[in-house]
């Protein structure tokens, strides 16, 4: 439903959720736990950390924390970073820029409910609604990303 990209944020935020006493997190610990590359890691919370979300730590102290409290991080702030196209009137069949009741899609209609209730989830929920779990028996079984 995201780009591979907003996946891997939300996946290193989870991480930096578990340490909601501020310590740091080294970026190859979120890399190896999250099984995000390591170099596409750095450039995801490079944007993180230009918005605001997450501060980082050069040296051998260094890693990486959440500046916004999980409970207050919705998930549509950081979706919206990562999705540009991401937004309540874009088409679903990517067909037009903006759909709408008076220039409708073929799939328009149809998706006027489902498209109310996800943007209702990522408006509402925050980042410690979500986090808590051990999600990596979730993720998909691949080989660990190289440091």
């Amino acid at each position: 439903m995201f780009s591979t990209t907003t996946q891997y944020a939300l996946r290193a935020l989870l991480i930096l959720a578990e340490r909601s006493n501020g310590t740091l997190v080294l970026g190859r610990d979120i890399a190896q736990r999250a099984l995000i590359p390591a170099n596409y890691l750095s450039k995801v919370m490079l944007t993180l950390a230009g918005a605001g979300i997450v501060e980082g730590s050069r040296g051998s102290n260094g890693g990486y924390r959440l500046v916004i409290p999980a409970h207050d991080l919705k998930l549509l702030s950081v979706v919206r970073l990562f999705d540009r196209q991401f937004a309540p009137k874009a088409c679903v069949l990517g067909l037009k820029k903006e759909c709408s009741d008076a220039a409708p899609c073929p799939a328009h209609v149809a998706w006027q409910d489902a498209k109310a209730g996800l943007m209702k989830f990522l408006e509402e929920t925050s980042l410690d609604d979500i986090s808590g779990g051990a999600f990596e028996v979730m993720l998909p079984k691949q080989r660990q990303p190289p440091a």
